[in-house]
């Protein structure tokens, strides 16, 4: 057991590392307290709330905002350097050179050896109800197919947009997290998926990227 924790307690700390090395972003506090059987938010913040006094982890007052602190618990410091790009012309190369706007280092277990990686900025709040918030940098795994629900970033014009992705007879429905935005409904042939979201990257202090 983890000096200071309680078994839920450090049960809970063990989840949280394990998610955010799978998925390359923190829980939310509903799907915690799905995975402990934790019938209230307020259940889980008080676990939480004595992580982060006892030093294993902080918080924001944002969705996801999770981010473990403790030395012991630290993942290793590899890094990858990503392409971060800016606007995507229709018919040339995802990383063609002109679309690059800068390289930002990734933590390599975010990556996990996938090919072809890169980054896109996020841009409005329509998906601000899964935590992804304006000016975060998601990490996508390039790929032209995807299944139904999935987060995923698509071209629309030459602007790259960031939604769950649902396929109905013929049509697609690229559906925000946020109510107050409608989705946006295209013909299946017109989506060009041009990746997956595996990861999420957020500077609270609006300085780094």
């Amino acid at each position: 057991m983890a000096k200071g924790l309680t078994k839920r307690q450090e049960s809970i700390l063990q989840f949280l590392l394990d998610y955010i090395q799978k998925e390359g972003f923190p829980p939310s506090i509903r799907e915690i307290g799905k995975q402990f059987h934790i019938g209230s938010l307020r259940g889980v913040t008080v676990h939480l709330d004595a992580l982060e006094r006892k030093g294993f982890i902080a918080r924001a007052n944002t969705p996801r905002s999770i981010r473990i602190t403790h030395p012991a618990y630290q993942p290793s410091r590899r890094v990858v350097m990503l392409p971060l790009l800016g606007q995507i012309a229709a018919g040339v190369p995802i990383l063609a050179q002109e679309q690059v706007e800068d390289l930002i280092p990734v933590p390599s277990e975010m990556v996990r050896n996938i090919e072809g990686a890169f980054l896109l900025r996020v841009r409005g709040d329509s998906m601000s109800g899964e935590g992804i918030l304006p000016r975060d940098l998601v990490v996508v795994k390039p790929q032209q197919v995807a299944n139904h629900g999935d987060l995923v970033a698509v071209l629309l014009g030459e602007e790259a947009t960031v939604k769950r992705i649902h396929f109905d007879t013929g049509r697609v429905k690229l559906v925000p997290s946020k109510p107050a935005y409608n989705p946006i409904i295209i013909e299946q042939e017109d989506a060009r998926i041009i990746g997956r979201i595996v990861g999420l990257i957020r500077d609270y202090e609006g300085m780094a990227f």
